[in-house]
């Protein structure tokens, strides 16, 4: 071999070293950004198509992780716009003002764009639910990370495309979470927490069809204030081909509380320990008036006019129920929107876990004058003297973990008392769960039970309106 070519081999040897270092280089650096360590400002968020004011409720405060400067993308029109308002709301307000810097692409093409620009690294979505699972599995399978408001999904097709994008997210590296504010309500935190204390619940019941051994009932309201304004809603919000049907909407999170309350870090499979006994639908009517009231329009968009009926009347399927049985344990979930709460009220919430020493209620009504409080009833045929000794140490455990916390005698039982600096409100719960999704981009995983149950509870959804969908077909829905 002369000089010449053992140089040329030299330089080819080189070559190859040197593009291996530099190509083994680019993956390290591409690892190290997809690692989160809970530095200042490396969670950048990109914001798609914000139609609901739960992605605004996200930076009602800062966060020292995530980057001020978000970037937007989103059709243009009256949806992002609220949300613009919202934002520069808190930007502006007297006490702790926020500082977010907002990045608006907005056009036709936003997701598009959003995918080829990615100029963040977590992707939040709030908004129209008629492409939300699109648009998960698109961004999951693109390397971003996803939290996502509930709904994930609004029917069966969606919940197949749901499960493949979790399988991508396992293969990706990133994580996708829903936005689960009711686990952080303090009356079904204390719920839970009682449910845990066998000295004062004893043990789950597994209850039955006529008499289930879990209950929790939701009730909305289309007119409502937010953040001190009235709500304005996009018409959108109305079909429930965008929206979805209520069955699938709100009972998201009755049916999240009872897997986290009942089932405490179990892995529920859909496939053996999910069986739905029964659901059913039904409409909330709407005046032209009241639609006005919400949306600001005087006419009902050619989209709507399907769910029209006597010329003027919307019908409006938001309301749904499931009867159920998970691992045995039947469960009731049910949830109703109307129109407008009586003057000085609100949402509601009412919720029941029976065990064999007493039954943990949540009420709120008048007499609770529209708060959620919690009751420790004992059950009829236990010895109440014998249980009052028992909930005196029972709570001692309980206030280990939530100082404060004490009981007052009822007719019933016992009603929870639970000093005000733990009521925070609903609106401060999305701090909350956004500060648990940044824990969880830190430790790189969700913990186990998450994807599985996640899963599990669309599948509950889901299912639920498939059925009550084929009994109004056939006319037997109730």
């Amino acid at each position: 071999m002369n000089s010449i070519t053992r140089f040329r081999t030299f330089m080819n040897i080189t070559c190859y070293v040197m593009l291996a270092g530099l190509l083994i280089a680019c993956s390290n650096q591409n690892d190290t950004e997809m690692k989160f360590t809970g530095a200042n400002n490396e969670v950048k968020l990109m914001i798609l198509d914000p139609g609901h004011f739960h992605a605004a409720l996200i930076q009602k405060t800062m966060y020292n992780q995530i980057d001020p400067e978000v970037y937007i993308y989103a059709p243009d029109g009256p949806d992002v716009q609220n949300y613009l308002k919202k934002i520069e709301g808190y930007n502006t307000r007297p006490e702790n003002p926020t500082e977010w810097i907002s990045k608006l692409y907005a056009s036709p093409d936003f997701f598009d764009k959003m995918l080829s620009e990615k100029p963040g690294n977590v992707m939040v979505t709030s908004g129209n639910n008629g492409k939300k699972t699109e648009y998960i599995k698109k961004a999951i399978d693109a390397g971003i990370n996803v939290f996502a408001d509930k709904p994930m999904a609004i029917n069966s097709e969606d919940f197949e495309l749901l499960k493949k994008a979790f399988e991508s997210s396992e293969e990706k590296g990133v994580l996708l979470y829903d936005i689960m504010t009711e686990r952080h309500e303090i009356t079904s935190i204390l719920q839970k927490e009682f449910s845990m204390t066998p000295e004062i619940f004893g043990t789950q019941v597994t209850g039955s069809s006529d008499e289930p051994a879990v209950v929790k009932e939701s009730v909305h309201h289309f007119f409502k204030y937010v953040s001190g304004s009235i709500l304005k809603r996009p018409a959108w919000f109305f079909d429930v081909s965008q929206q979805g049907e209520g069955i699938v909407d709100i009972t998201t999170h009755l049916v999240d509380l009872i897997q986290w309350a009942c089932f405490p870090g179990q892995i529920i499979d859909y496939h053996n320990d999910i069986n739905i006994i029964s659901s059913k639908r039904w409409s909330t009517d709407l005046t032209p008036s009241q639609f006005n009231a919400v949306t600001r329009l005087t006419d009902y968009p050619e989209y709507l006019q399907k769910d029209v009926i006597r010329d003027s009347i919307l019908q409006v399927y938001a309301n749904g129920e499931i009867n159920y049985n998970i691992k045995g344990v039947h469960a009731k979930v049910s949830v109703r929107w109307n129109f407008e709460a009586p003057e000085g009220t609100g949402d509601t919430h009412y919720s029941i876990m029976r065990g064999t020493k007493a039954n943990l209620v949540i009420r709120q009504g008048a007499e609770q004058n529209f708060k959620p409080v919690l009751y420790i009833e004992p059950v009829k045929d236990f010895d109440t003297g014998e249980f009052e000794s028992t909930l005196t140490n029972g709570l001692k455990t309980v206030q280990e973990k939530y100082p404060g916390i004490e009981i007052q005698e009822t007719n019933n039982g016992w009603m929870v008392i639970i000093p005000d600096s733990y009521k925070i409100g609903h609106e401060a719960h999305f701090r909350q769960v956004t500060e648990k999704y940044l824990k969880y981009l830190i430790d790189g995983k969700l913990p186990e039970w998450e994807v599985p149950n996640m899963i599990a509870k669309y599948y509950v959804t889901t299912k639920a309106l498939e059925l009550a969908l084929e009994k109004s077909q056939t006319g037997t829905n109730q």
